[in-house]
């Protein structure tokens, strides 16, 4: 839990880092792998979570810059470049308008009463979940998969370690 906003911050830059890596390992060609033929594509999953952090934050009373036509995927590299925007804008939003009682106040979030610091580790954990879901969908399309929380199957490759099954 963050009992600061600078707690907040040190976490959001590090799965931001963690997020920049596997966009930035995106191609036009991979966008539109989908698991099942009614699924989101790739590039439409990756796009709905950088789009939805403005929208996230503003709901819950950060006021940070939309991103412009967030209903129209555009292609990998502005994915990437406008998530790096984004997740820095997040970082200057919370620091000029967040302080760390503002963390401890209780808000109405998805139908529970929860604080700012719930909600704010609830966007993450959102983030969290897609980013898995577009590591397998790289996968499926061919895409090499940058290490997250530890070495993917290239990354063991290059150790000279056949990953553990």
């Amino acid at each position: 839990m963050y009992n600061t906003v600078g707690d907040f911050i040190v976490e959001w830059k590090n799965e931001a880092a963690l997020t920049q890596k596997v966009l930035d390992g995106l191609t036009d060609e991979s966008l539109s792998q989908q698991v099942y033929s009614e699924g989101r594509t790739l590039g439409r999953i990756a796009w709905h979570f950088v789009t939805n952090i403005p929208d996230y934050l503003t709901e819950f009373g950060v006021s940070i810059e939309k991103v412009p036509n967030p209903d129209e995927v555009p292609d990998a590299k502005e994915i990437a470049e406008t998530f790096k925007t984004v997740s820095s804008h997040v970082v200057n939003a919370l620091q000029e308008q967040w302080t760390n009682e503002t963390l401890k106040q209780i808000q109405d979030a998805f139908g529970r009463k929860e604080s700012n610091a719930t909600i704010f580790m609830g966007l993450i954990k959102h983030i969290v979940h897609h980013r898995g879901q577009v590591t397998v969908l790289m996968r499926q399309a061919g895409l090499p998969i940058p290490a997250v929380y530890g070495p993917s199957k290239e990354g063991w490759a290059q150790m000279g370690v056949t990953p553990p099954r």
